[in-house]
């Protein structure tokens, strides 16, 4: 049975992890605030830009664009976003699985991963065909440092090096939760079906200034690496919302420890004041005789 000295150890050093998830609790807080700001705004943006072109091209006569063309390669590389660090959850775990079920899901194709951020990395390195891992000169990577990653990963298809691209993130749903999901880049896909229902919904002769040709051949590229980076964004709104609450919950579990080892400390401690007590009452009688 711990003493009281041990005791007094065992609530100092967990005031001391408490006081770490505390701030480190607020942290992920305000970098979540910051992030959450970013894929709410530009998540918009990505639909309507993905919407409008995947409109203009089922609609435009006989349109076509590598970024469409599928590639006769089994070879097909994926781009695996995870964090540097941990504490987060089930952050990395969650999108290891996910991964895990896609490749015996693909078992036809020939899978390279790629990765941004090591954690998932380390996780399965050993267990699939892994390539490079992209490094960024800060956390949260710019505009500019994904559009060259993307454009290495969109050359790689372009040239028949692979036949498909595809990403694994963590989709941002709302602070507490995030949707783990593997979604096909390249070759960008609109199918017959889809095709049907846009020429039915929009049974008008559109006019094009210019062609529908060379707007597309501009917005296609622009689709793709908004895509992308709104995956990146996705999936650091959803580390900084999975830290912030593993921190929460580790913070609440300190103080719950710290409230236990406190009440059993005060009961060996009244515990030891009552023996005392016991001891000096019994010596007084036992000298009055």
């Amino acid at each position: 049975m711990a003493n009281i000295k041990e005791l007094k150890k065992k609530i100092k050093s967990t005031k001391g992890t408490f006081k770490i998830t505390r701030a480190m609790k607020l942290v992920s807080a305000a970098k979540l605030a910051k992030a959450q700001s970013r894929i709410l705004g530009l998540r918009p943006y990505s639909v309507e830009l993905e919407g409008t072109v995947r409109t203009v091209s089922a609609l435009a006569q006989d349109y076509t664009n590598d970024y469409f063309l599928p590639k006769n390669n089994k070879q097909s590389v994926v781009l695996v976003v995870s964090s540097d660090k941990g504490l987060c959850g089930g952050y990395n775990s969650t999108l290891a699985k996910t991964i895990r079920r896609f490749t015996v899901e693909n078992k036809d194709e020939d899978l390279k991963f790629l990765w941004v951020g090591k954690k998932v990395r380390d996780l399965i390195s050993k267990e699939v065909n892994s390539g490079k891992t992209y490094v960024f000169a800060k956390a949260d990577p710019t505009y500019e440092e994904v559009r060259k990653m993307a454009e290495e990963l969109s050359n790689m298809f372009m040239t028949g090096e692979v036949g498909k691209v595809y990403v694994a993130y963590n989709s941002f749903l709302s602070a507490i939760a995030f949707d783990s999901k593997v979604k096909q880049l390249l070759p960008m896909q609109v199918s017959e079906l889809v095709k049907e229902e846009i020429k039915t919904k929009y049974p008008y002769d559109f006019k094009y200034d210019p062609s529908a040709d060379q707007i597309l051949d501009t917005l296609v590229p622009e689709v793709y690496l908004t895509t992308v980076y709104t995956c990146i964004l996705d999936a650091i709104a959803s580390e900084h919302g999975s830290r912030m609450n593993a921190m929460e919950n580790a913070s609440k579990n300190s103080k719950e420890v710290i409230k236990k080892l406190s009440l059993k400390m005060n009961k060996l401690r009244q515990a030891r004041i009552t023996t005392e007590l016991i001891e000096v009452v019994s010596g007084a009688e036992s000298l009055n005789g």
